[in-house]
């Protein structure tokens, strides 16, 4: 399971050593929200998402780049393999504690900045405010911290760092997963629903 952890790094931020390119080429497997893309991720990952959701890849967090697989495992793959199920945002309080945890030992700040953006992730998927409050402010100083020519891009992340907190702060959750999750939503929230870019 090991030689999984850099097969997965490299699946999803292949070889470029240009940040601002590497968003640019993974953009559809990031954020394509295609089936086949799905299907492709529980055929090559599906397994190693379910040993982390079971505990087994702990030992990954020993370096910042295992921990960072491992938020990708909690976070990312569940969110593609069990796309529109509950199962899809069963792992999120994991992947938080994984993220938490590396943040205070400073392992963020040992990865490229295009890595840290998905180790910050778990906080923008968070539906408490203090999440999102430290989800904008962490890509907040990710944006400081890349060269100016990458400003545009990474500007993008906290624009939509931002949107994830405007909801929360809202409506104390994300409306857009209450169907999936047997919530009932409230008038508001369905008139927000017909919105525009109202579900993540």
């Amino acid at each position: 399971m090991a030689d999984k952890k850099d097969e997965l790094l490299h699946f999803w931020f292949g070889d470029d050593q240009d940040d601002a390119a590497v968003a640019k080429a993974q953009a559809e497997l990031w954020w394509g929200h295609r089936a086949e893309i799905d299907e492709m991720l529980q055929a090559n990952f599906g397994a190693a998402a379910s040993a982390a959701a079971a505990d087994v890849l702990d030992h990954w967090t020993g370096s910042p780049r295992g921990r960072l697989a491992l938020i990708l495992l909690l976070d990312q793959l569940p969110r593609a393999i069990h796309r529109a199920t509950p199962a899809a945002f069963a792992q999120d309080a994991r992947a938080r504690a994984v993220a938490e945890q590396g943040l205070d030992s400073g392992a963020d700040l040992l990865l490229r900045p295009i890595e840290r953006l998905f180790f910050y992730l778990p906080f923008e998927h968070s539906e408490d405010l203090v999440d999102q409050d430290r989800s904008v402010g962490l890509y907040g100083e990710l944006l400081t911290a890349v060269p100016t020519v990458h400003r545009e891009t990474f500007s993008s992340f906290l624009d939509f760092a931002v949107k994830h907190r405007d909801v929360i702060r809202q409506f104390g959750r994300f409306p857009h997963r209450n169907q999936i999750l047997g919530r009932e939503s409230t008038p508001e929230e369905k008139t927000f629903l017909e919105l525009p870019g109202s579900s993540f």
